[in-house]
């Protein structure tokens, strides 16, 4: 990407630069376009949850940006080898997804492919004023996260019949879940910054919002909720090969404090499909959203961290992950 051509244009209220969750294009004075795309290979042996979980992962992107889901496109890659009635579960399950979103799904484009891949390009609509980056988060802001983490290790287990039938649902009932409530009471209060959590792991998006945001902030881990199963599993080093690289990726941007349990870095940097919404916002509003939460969100979330003026150059744009809040 740092080889591709910067493009500037005044319309454009949000490209590449601080590695948001889509870009954002201006129209007019009360509406821009949200445009994002994404897809990856079958996390589970249904094609039908195959399905529902890629478009989720595709639409969460619009949600994060604060806006409504409006147009969705299929993306597949598909083997001439396999029953052509399993691709057609496949984008059954992301349609029903893309219908339960309010969007329209309106065509798309395959090729033939040696594995099978699905996602969707989105598009979605948001008043320009309302557009939610990674990086407008600010001090005394806390951060809620509204899905568990440790879904990158349960899929890892999942491939290998590891889980028993409650962490297998428990995994599969995150994924397949959009972020179409989370996104709504948090609309409602209108937050600073919002981002979602999915390849890079929680420590990599939290890291890229101090980065962007400039900002110095403090994650809690005795307060982020995780999947059933996940802990056990890292405990026995049974972690994907992504851990590594977000753990690269972030570098000394993050600092771990030295009494967080062995098992703690895999977790944190553990690569989330269709991971939740982490919401910026003043520590009022937080505590109302947490309120609407507890009838709107059927999954554990939490207040997991806080947003700090940085105190030098050292900080700003770094993270702590503290044992306990």
């Amino acid at each position: 990407m740092c080889k591709l051509p910067k493009f500037n244009d005044e319309r454009l209220l949000v490209g590449v630069e601080t590695s948001d969750d889509a870009a954002v294009y201006q129209i007019n004075e009360d509406q821009a376009v949200i445009q994002t795309l994404d897809f990856f290979t079958p996390v589970v042996d249904d094609p039908y949850l195959f399905g529902q979980i890629a478009a989720s992962n595709s639409l969460s992107d619009v949600y994060a940006m604060g806006g409504i889901p409006t147009l969705a496109l299929n993306i597949v890659g598909f083997p001439s080898c396999l029953d052509i009635e399993i691709l057609g579960e496949i984008l059954r399950g992301g349609a029903d997804k893309v219908v339960e979103a309010g969007a329209l799904l309106v065509g798309g484009h395959s090729i033939n492919d040696n594995e099978p891949k699905y996602g969707l390009s989105v598009m979605g609509m948001v008043h320009p004023k309302a557009v939610l980056k990674n990086s407008g988060a600010k001090p005394g802001d806390v951060l809620i996260l509204t899905k568990p983490i440790g879904l990158g290790i349960l899929n890892t287990c999942m491939k290998e019949d590891m889980l028993n039938e409650a962490q297998m649902q428990g995994a599969i009932d995150c994924m397949k879940t959009l972020n179409k409530n989370a996104a709504i009471e948090m609309i409602k209060l209108s937050p600073n910054g919002c981002t979602d959590i999915t390849g890079f792991g929680l420590v990599g998006h939290v890291y890229e919002m101090a980065a962007g945001s400039q900002m110095a902030i403090d994650l809690y881990f005795d307060q982020i909720p995780v999947l059933e199963g996940a802990i056990e599993f890292a405990q026995m080093g049974i972690i994907p090969a992504g851990t590594y690289r977000n753990r690269d990726h972030v570098g000394s941007g993050a600092w771990l404090d030295p009494a967080l349990p062995d098992y703690a870095a895999d977790l944190l940097y553990d690569p989330q499909t269709s991971g939740g919404l982490l919401i910026s916002l003043p520590e009022e509003k937080g505590m109302a959203l947490l309120k609407a939460y507890e009838t709107a969100l059927d999954l554990p979330f939490a207040l997991i961290g806080r947003v700090y003026e940085p105190s030098g150059p050292d900080t700003a744009g770094k993270i702590r992950v503290l044992a306990k809040a």
